[in-house]
């Protein structure tokens, strides 16, 4: 049994939380919103985010960060534009035994870093995991059979997270490419903000597999040029995170996109929607694709329409109007 605590009460962190105490691991929650805790306490679910998923009463949730000492496992489970704030506060708690585990999905804006590279600079250790994939809270919490990756370059943590939290509902893979399984898992969002424009827009199928397909070039251009594994966008955190993002309802960016293909301002479909990270990433993968002089058409145009007032019409416009070439793969 290992000691494990979860930064973030939210969807994510709570199906990691449900699932790690049936696992039969002593399990702790934190989150910075003691409200938060007490209305899971008072219904015994998450009702905005894991309506119907029991909190079992074992699992012990609190609003002192300082729970964190002595754990085996700590992991983030909170949105991207808080993780650096979070491993701040988190960082005199943590012992070099550790393994620290990163959830979030995004890029920071400004710094236009990967999030593990923001948590080991808040953090320094040797020891960290990103856990990534396709991977719905709804769906995991459920016990819905479900794969994903834990990559990281210290081999043993990766193989302890996978032993941990490997059951016959949960299956994981390792990977080595760090840099490759963040960007791909950050930039499907936005590509899947796009499709749920589209869909918005009342467009069809072929628009969708052709944003998608165009989408996972993109996303793996700028990987490369970052220094990721190119294979890597063609497995789960790359491909297989794309599809679920860009085809479920449960994704909060293609609802966000559905709206602002119906007419809704971004801001106005981020507040509808809640944490909608393709939102917050775009600008900082369209600046990271300029510091490397990497193309990325549909990065760019979607950064118009969420922060320049461009219109959505316009903008697959400008995609359908490219100059025509060869297919480049």
């Amino acid at each position: 049994m290992a000691k494990i605590v979860i930064l973030g009460s939210g969807g994510f962190g709570l199906s990691l939380a449900i699932m790690a105490e049936r696992c039969g691991h002593d399990v702790t929650v934190w989150s910075k919103f003691q409200s938060e805790i007490d209305d899971i306490r008072s219904h015994g679910e998450h009702v905005q985010k894991l309506p119907g998923v029991p909190v079992s009463e074992s699992i012990a949730m609190t609003s002192d960060i300082s729970c964190i000492k002595g754990c085996d496992v700590l992991i983030f489970g909170i949105p991207s534009s808080f993780v650096r704030d979070v491993a701040k506060s988190a960082a005199p708690y943590v012992d070099d035994n550790m393994v620290i585990v990163n959830t979030g999905k995004g890029l920071e804006e400004g710094s236009l870093k990967t999030l593990s590279e923001v948590i080991k600079e808040e953090i320094h250790t040797d020891k960290l995991v990103v856990l990534s994939g396709p991977s719905h809270a709804e769906e995991l919490a459920r016990c819905v059979p479900t794969t994903i990756v834990a990559a990281s370059e210290n081999h043993d943590a990766a193989e302890l997270v996978q032993r941990e939290f490997g059951n016959s509902y949960l299956r994981i893979y390792l990977n080595d490419d760090v840099k490759g399984c963040e960007i791909g898992g950050a930039l499907k969002n936005i590509i899947a903000l796009c499709v749920g424009v589209c869909d918005g827009l009342g467009y069809g199928d072929n628009t969708k597999a052709a944003l998608m397909t165009r989408g996972i070039h993109e996303i793996a251009r700028l990987g490369k040029a970052c220094g990721a594994n190119i294979a890597t966008f063609s497995g789960l955190t790359g491909i297989g995170d794309l599809i679920v993002t860009c085809t479920s309802m449960h994704s909060r960016n293609r609802r966000a996109g559905i709206l602002i293909g119906q007419g809704v301002s971004p801001e106005e479909a981020v507040e509808r929607v809640g944490t909608v990270e393709g939102y917050f990433c775009c600008k900082a993968a369209y600046d990271l694709a300029k510091r490397l002089g990497v193309e990325m058409p549909i990065t760019e145009q979607l950064n118009e329409v969420l922060f320049n007032g461009g219109d959505v019409r316009l903008a697959l416009g400008a995609l359908m109007n490219r100059p025509q070439n060869y297919e480049e793969i």
